[in-house]
């Protein structure tokens, strides 16, 4: 029986990155001789077990062979005999197949230190093609390590593209594609995943809506990088840099401008409403992948008031108080900030404007910070009900926004 450390964990500690969970890998072992030595198991499909003090996992080595389409369709093999290349050869990418012994020593029989050290994603065998999940793990691993000048083996991007093509990508179940793009949008570079699943075909058959927005013109003088497409891209990595790790705002980026995508033909490069007709592929996209409540109510927000906030300075007091309720800013005050957040991206995710001022952020959070310190006793009720209560706190808010305008 010997116990190796793989996956992320080597990787990221070859990579000089902080490394996050550590998982084990056990040769020569049986479920029987786990539990004897006090190991907890947690596996359903195949065993994995947790250790009895640090309760990291330690999973037998396995090997697997495809059974049916989709990632479910696969059966495990963990017998004793296994061997560790046997395990890693089943694994995603070579980063991702090297193993540590106890004593430090890297066992690394696809040269996954290479294409570190090349910066290359590249898939262990032809067994990638049988897993579905695996390009959305590429184009996650590309949100993730784009920064660090990484690239996708040509041979990989060419059996991702066969994958999408022979109809794998449609096994995949809303949950596990809503995971990633989860995960992805919390890493520094979201684009990359964007790009990386447009480039081998996959965009338009999870994403249509996102993918839709290429090719789409806008006004060069209001964006330079002219493609809608591009933009998104643009503002999805904005919204990363100012906002690190936060998904929820990095949807509500993603999302903001589906309605370009509907523009009228005629009407390019002006899109008259956009705010407002990309609503609707917005609620279609959160519906399909079972969006949690808090990201889709965000996102809607965002893509129907984010022209609202670009004009801000030029609207009345009482403008700017109606925007505020419509975002039910005054019961969760924290949707202001981040509404203020996801626009300061738009502005600035167009190129040659990355580092350009966004007074309406601030401004935003000044008139709003002066609407909610208004209270109940602020305001004169004596002889008021109901309506006329609600309508005095509305005329008290409006003054405060005044004042502070």
């Amino acid at each position: 029986m010997k116990t190796y450390l793989v996956g992320g964990a080597v990787r990221d500690a070859l990579l000089g990155r902080t490394a996050g969970d550590r998982d084990y890998v056990v040769v020569g072992a049986t479920p029987d001789k786990m539990l004897a030595l006090g190991f907890l198991p947690v596996g359903k499909d195949f065993p994995v077990f947790l250790h009895p003090q640090s309760k990291e996992e330690y999973a037998l080595a396995r090997s697997e062979r495809k059974t049916a389409a989709g990632y479910h369709g696969f059966v495990f093999h963990t017998d004793a005999d296994v061997t560790l290349e046997q395990d890693l050869v089943r694994r995603d990418f070579t980063i991702n197949a090297i193993a540590q012994d106890e004593n430090g020593n890297l066992f690394d029989p696809f040269n996954g230190r290479q294409d570190i050290e090349n910066k290359i994603l590249r898939h262990v065998s032809p067994a990638f093609a049988e897993d579905p999940v695996r390009i959305l793990r590429a184009a996650r691993f590309m949100a993730r390590f784009a920064e660090s000048g990484f690239s996708i083996a040509p041979e990989t991007l060419e059996l991702m593209r066969l994958m999408v093509a022979n109809g794998e990508v449609d096994a995949l179940v809303s949950e596990r594609v809503w995971q990633e793009l989860k995960r992805a949008l919390e890493e520094p570079r979201p684009s990359a995943f964007i790009q990386t699943l447009r480039d081998c075909g996959a965009l338009k058959i999870l994403f249509p809506e996102i993918d839709a927005l290429f090719g789409v013109p806008q006004r060069i003088e209001f964006h330079p990088e002219v493609d809608a497409g591009l933009h998104t891209q643009m503002v999805c990595d904005m919204a990363a840099k100012l906002a690190p790790g936060n998904a929820m705002l990095g949807f509500a980026a993603l999302t903001h401008d589906l309605g370009k995508a509907l523009s009228p033909k005629d009407q390019l490069p002006k899109h008259i409403g956009h705010e407002q007709s990309g609503l609707e592929p917005l609620a279609n996209l959160c519906q399909r992948f079972k969006v949690p409540a808090d990201y889709r109510d965000l996102a809607e927000i965002v893509c129907r008031e984010h022209l609202n906030v670009h004009r801000l300075d030029e609207m009345k007091a009482s403008t700017v108080h109606d925007l505020i309720a419509r975002c039910d800013g005054f019961r969760k005050p924290e949707r202001i900030d981040q509404l203020g957040l996801v626009c300061e991206a738009d502005k600035r995710g167009r190129l040659g404007l990355e580092n350009a001022p966004y007074p309406s952020r601030a401004l935003l959070k000044k008139y709003h910070a002066a609407a909610i310190s208004v209270t109940f006793k602020d305001i004169d009720s004596a002889g008021l009900q109901g309506p006329q209560i609600s309508e005095a706190m509305r005329r008290a808010r409006i003054k405060a926004i005044a004042s502070a305008m």
